[in-house]
């Protein structure tokens, strides 16, 4: 078999528009540039992808709907369902009837708690069929997937130009002591209370809103200018022209963590706060987690933001994100693991 013209069917069933959408892509499309995989990118609604990738079809990745009544196809071979979705039955049976069965791996969520370690890789027999499904963790160790990270960032981080960035979007020159933020968030009440905080600072404040429309205003020393919606390679250029980065979800978080700025994490909302869990096993694992700890969760519903105090922490917890950036860098990225992992059991 050639290794390196592997077909790769990815399935994703959207749940978070712009999330789950965004993390299948950017690995569908590492595997087909950086690997030479034949990607299928199955997805059950393709409209947040076209936003995200609208260069899409230069990239080579097919992009298909996923239908509602599954069409017979022929099965590929390495397959991922992401995010624990449920493949297409007549599709589970037609990999079953391969001569040798592809490796199948279920691409879970992204977290930061102790048991991922011991899920990672765990294999899950199929109940009837002859078919070993792989649980795929992502994460911040290297008894974990590790996270999604593209050969070329660094040459891109820096070769970025900013005063390019500001001029494209007509922001004006950085004024003395101006501190650059970008916010991208779930729907909440904290946000008034942050606005208020900002147009209060000593300091001038410069707001970028990506993905939001209107014209540019001024309340106090806050500056605020909404953004284009960007394709997502470009999202990178606002973290890094930023000095601090609001983020949501899994793929900005984890985009703002190789940025090496300072940021705040809106985490996905779940019932009974399950995910304040997991947003403190994340702290626990950062360097600057006993920092961050009061205001992210403030920003997650629990408590009332105090940005005097964690503005004047910027200076200590830009050092802890790039000594957490470093940390990272070290161990492989997800595409490179999953790769492995996969010719491993085509040999």
């Amino acid at each position: 078999m050639n290794t390196d013209q592997l077909r790769c069917d990815i399935f994703c069933a959207v749940i978070d528009n712009y999330g789950d959408a965004g993390v299948c892509w950017r690995l569908a499309r590492q595997l087909a540039l950086e690997y030479g995989w034949q990607v299928r990118l199955w997805i059950d609604d393709p409209t947040p992808l076209y936003r995200l990738a609208p260069d899409c079809a230069a990239v080579p990745v097919h992009i298909c709907p996923w239908p509602g009544v599954w069409q017979p196809t022929a099965t590929a071979d390495v397959v991922i369902e992401a995010f624990a979705c449920e493949l297409p039955a007549a599709y589970v049976e037609a990999m079953a009837s391969r001569p040798r069965p592809p490796p199948w791996i279920n691409l879970e969520y992204l977290s930061a708690e102790a048991w991922v370690a011991d899920c990672h890789t765990l294999p899950s027999p199929h109940p009837r069929l002859p078919l070993v499904k792989h649980f795929f963790f992502p994460g911040f160790d290297a008894a974990t997937g590790g996270l999604l990270r593209e050969r070329d960032y660094d040459q891109r981080r820096a070769t970025f130009d900013a005063a390019a960035f500001r001029a494209e979007f007509k922001l004006p020159g950085q004024e003395p002591e101006e501190l650059m933020v970008s916010l991208f968030a779930y729907p909440h009440n904290r946000l008034p209370e942050i606005l208020a905080a900002l147009a209060a600072s000593p300091r001038p404040i410069r707001l970028l809103l990506p993905g939001s429309d209107g014209a540019a205003r001024r309340d106090g020393s806050l500056s605020i200018h909404p953004l284009p919606f960007l394709p997502q390679v470009r999202y990178d250029e606002i973290l890094w022209a930023c000095d601090l980065n609001f983020v949501r979800g899994e793929d900005s978080f984890v985009r703002a963590q190789w940025a090496a700025k300072p940021f705040v994490w809106h985490i996905y909302p779940q019932a009974d706060d399950a995910h304040m869990v997991k947003l403190d096993a994340f702290l626990a694992r950062h360097p600057a987690g006993g920092r961050l700890q009061a205001f992210w969760h403030a920003w997650n519903g629990h408590g009332r933001p105090d940005w005097p105090t964690f503005e004047a922490l910027l200076p200590q917890l830009l050092e802890s994100a790039q000594q957490w950036e470093k940390q990272l860098r070290a161990l492989p990225d997800l595409a490179t693991t999953l790769v492995h992992f996969c010719l491993a059991r085509l040999k």
